[in-house]
């Protein structure tokens, strides 16, 4: 009997704990409320922009010169330490005069012979002991002998071989004692002027075609005073310090490579640039006004390869949009279509939202909107193909 009321003095207090343990139970498996995602976003503005494109190129002396002997002879003496500087007029080799000298003697005496004689019969005409025309042909003959005399004079001096031009100079391809020739084939050594120095460049005929179409339309503006400036970078990657100018460009399209030559001259005062070096040059474009760039860790490509931004609406939405690019600017894409100034790209958080979801979107600092992912297109110097 006692055992009996017993058990029934439990039920209530079993019942309250089971109670309690479900109401327990109900709470844990309540979901939790969703949070909206952050994202960070950099909001659009029009920008006036400067743009240029790279084009590769190749120095190239501002002049060459080949040395050539101009009279026949052995080398005596070579002048000059090979791989140095020469200014026009030094010596650089010595041919054997010892033959132009007699010859210069030579003429000399038969010029002074001659010039006796004409002076004989100058005299002797007026008497009519000679005929006019043995005292004509007196005269011819010392002219020619005259003549002689210089000639062999400039042989003479011929024998002195001299530096037609200032700058650098090869190495000797004859040794003394080598027989040389006016008019051989092989040059004795090769000047070459470094400063300044060429760079010539090549653009596509289809860009110019383009350039010229967009300053037409008015989508640029001329470039002004920095139209004809270049500047230059290295095959190391380096700038060079010395800015040059655009000095011309052919007048003919390239019929094998469909492109146009440019032609920029660089100053070159320690020699930095040596002919043949592989270089890019880089040039004004023009100015383009109201410009949008966006961020490259904005802008990211489809499965079509297609460049795509996410971008915050007024209402806090996410929208997709297409875009189409023309090229980097720094650590920025140049958009022609899809964004507008006032758009808020997503910059940061890509990864946790969706188009059609709600953000809460704050502004992104200077360093997260110029970071640049890993899956974001490359920067390239030149003009992207458009998109």
């Amino acid at each position: 009997m006692q055992a009996m009321r017993a058990r029934r003095a439990l039920i209530p207090g079993m019942l309250a704990l089971a109670v309690t343990a479900l109401t327990a139970c109900g709470k844990k498996n309540e979901a939790p409320a969703a949070q909206t995602p952050e994202v960070k976003v950099v909001t659009l503005k029009d920008e006036t922009v400067t743009l240029d494109t790279s084009l590769p190129g190749r120095t190239l002396p501002y002049r060459i010169a080949e040395v050539r002997p101009q009279v026949n002879g052995i080398i005596q003496k070579r002048l000059f330490v090979e791989g140095t500087d020469v200014k026009q007029g030094q010596q650089l080799y010595q041919i054997d005069p010892s033959t132009y000298e007699a010859t210069a003697k030579s003429a000399e005496a038969t010029l002074a012979s001659s010039k006796l004689l004409a002076e004989r019969y100058g005299r002797l005409v007026g008497d009519e002991a000679v005929s006019k025309q043995q005292y004509a042909e007196a005269q011819a003959s010392y002219l020619q002998s005259k003549a002689a005399v210089d000639q062999a004079h400039i042989n003479l001096r011929y024998t002195r071989v001299l530096a037609p031009i200032s700058g650098r100079i090869s190495r000797s391809l004859v040794t003394e004692g080598a027989l040389v020739t006016n008019g051989q084939a092989n040059a004795l050594a090769t000047i070459q002027q470094l400063d300044p120095i060429y760079v010539d460049v090549t653009q596509p005929s289809a860009a110019i075609l383009r350039l010229r179409k967009e300053l037409s339309d008015g989508k640029l503006q001329g470039a002004g005073a920095n139209a004809a400036k270049v500047t230059l970078q290295l095959e190391d990657g380096s700038t060079y310090a010395q800015p040059g100018r655009l000095e011309f460009s052919e007048v003919a399209v390239d019929q094998s490579t469909g492109s146009v030559t440019l032609r920029a001259v660089f100053p070159n005062p320690r020699n930095e640039l040596l002919p043949g070096m592989f270089v890019h040059a880089r040039l004004a474009e023009g100015v383009r006004q109201s410009a949008i760039l966006a961020p490259q860790r904005g802008v990211t490509r489809d499965l079509k390869g297609q460049p795509t931004s996410l971008v915050v609406n007024a209402n806090n939405e996410v929208e997709l949009r297409v875009l189409k690019t023309d090229r980097t600017i720094g650590t920025s894409w140049l958009v022609t279509d899809g964004l507008k100034a006032g758009d808020r790209v997503i910059v940061e958080g890509l990864q946790f939202v969706r188009p059609g979801a709600k953000v809460k979107a704050t502004e992104a600092t200077a360093a997260q909107a110029g970071a640049v992912p890993a899956s974001a297109p490359a920067a390239a110097s030149a003009p992207a193909a458009k998109s």
